[in-house]
């Protein structure tokens, strides 16, 4: 996701600043420069580790996928995209300047542009996918077969991508030799109308792609949650645990992708109805600098949706682990399956479930 600084846009039209038509001064790269190469060398780092252990997880250690999986492996790509474009972006920013030519710049935009939306996006779909799985065991959603899954792996690249595909087609470099920057525009001046339109349906697609999937996972979660604590009512322990899973998952994604949703926001309600208030665009492009690191952290927390989003995966993680660390994981299982003898757990719910799964695609 980029936005304010990495586009250095500024408020069109207005007085004060730049007269009118003229708008505030582009914003520099200085503080830019300053705050994101330590915040996104952090988030390449911790997301690197954790997408290959579950890259090395799905593809060597999973001995059955379930289309929950095939989400999840999805979710994997889609990390992976943001990661690999990400050291180009902190190279320029140490530098100062943008070395790898044009075509180069538009790929890194539309990566980075395209991990946000397809993050959110498989993200969504895992919740609703757990949601009719613990909700509605009967509903004939839960019969979906791998190759069913695989189209709706399909269909949701194609609904994130279509969007960004303009990107590629236009020229995003500006200034020439030690002063060439690659930015989606830098201001409404010297940007064309073409640019202005697709800057427009980003932020407004900005906006939406987080409220409206937002809204789906709290539903999701809070329905889980009330469901298992209905069906649990002597164990509040689990339904604790389980409450916790359904918040992280709502966690992660209002840390990672709320900042840059309200800064997007601000920037826009200043361009429209404030164009003159230089301090006030100047504060939400500072604020957004900021909003950029925590966006590419979903990268490095993804993994804890896979742990918390499948109990496949986290068998096959315990599997891979040390034979000292399974041993007391082992132990710790023994434990608990002592303590809740004469009564089902709500994973044995769960395995009891894929293995159903299992047999209905085997068929």
């Amino acid at each position: 996701m980029l936005n304010g600084s990495l586009m250095t846009p500024a408020p069109s039209g207005g007085g004060g600043a730049g007269g009118r038509g003229g708008g505030c001064p582009p914003v520099g790269i200085q503080l830019e420069g300053l705050i994101l190469p330590p915040v996104l060398t952090i988030d390449v780092i911790l997301g690197l580790l954790g997408n290959i252990v579950a890259l090395w997880i799905f593809c060597f250690k999973l001995k059955s996928w379930n289309p929950n999986a095939l989400f999840l492996f999805n979710l994997v790509i889609a990390d992976f995209f943001a990661l690999v474009s990400l050291p180009l972006r902190i190279d320029a920013l140490l530098r100062g300047h943008w070395v790898f030519g044009d075509g180069m710049c538009r790929i890194n935009l539309f990566l980075m542009f395209s991990n946000r939306s397809a993050s959110i996006a498989l993200m969504t779909v895992v919740a609703i996918y757990r949601y009719f799985k613990v909700v509605h065991p009967h509903h004939r959603f839960n019969r979906m077969t791998k190759r069913q899954a695989a189209f709706v792996s399909v269909f949701v690249w194609m609904l994130v991508i279509s969007p960004r595909v303009p990107m590629l087609a236009y020229n995003h470099i500006k200034g020439s030799g030690n002063k060439t920057q690659c930015f989606f525009f830098t201001s409404y001046k010297e940007a064309s109308r073409a640019i202005i339109i697709l800057v427009a349906m980003h932020r407004i697609l900005t906006v939406l792609e987080f409220i409206i999937p937002l809204a789906m996972l709290i539903f999701c979660s809070a329905r889980i949650s009330c469901f298992l604590r209905k069906r649990q009512m002597g164990k509040p322990g689990k339904v604790r645990k389980a409450m916790r899973m359904c918040g992280a998952i709502v966690v992660v994604f209002m840390v990672c992708f709320l900042p840059t949703t309200v800064t997007t926001i601000g920037v826009w309600v200043i361009r429209s109805y404030r164009p003159w208030d230089c301090a006030s665009f100047y504060t939400f492009t500072q604020l957004t600098i900021v909003s950029l690191g925590l966006n590419f952290l979903n990268s490095a927390l993804d993994p804890i949706v896979y742990v918390f989003s499948s109990s496949m995966f986290r068998k096959a993680l315990v599997g891979a682990l040390p034979r000292a660390l399974r041993c007391k994981a082992d132990d710790g299982d023994s434990k608990n399956a002592a303590s809740s003898s004469g009564s089902q757990s709500t994973t044995q719910m769960e395995l009891k479930s894929m293995r159903a799964d299992r047999e209905s695609e085997a068929s």
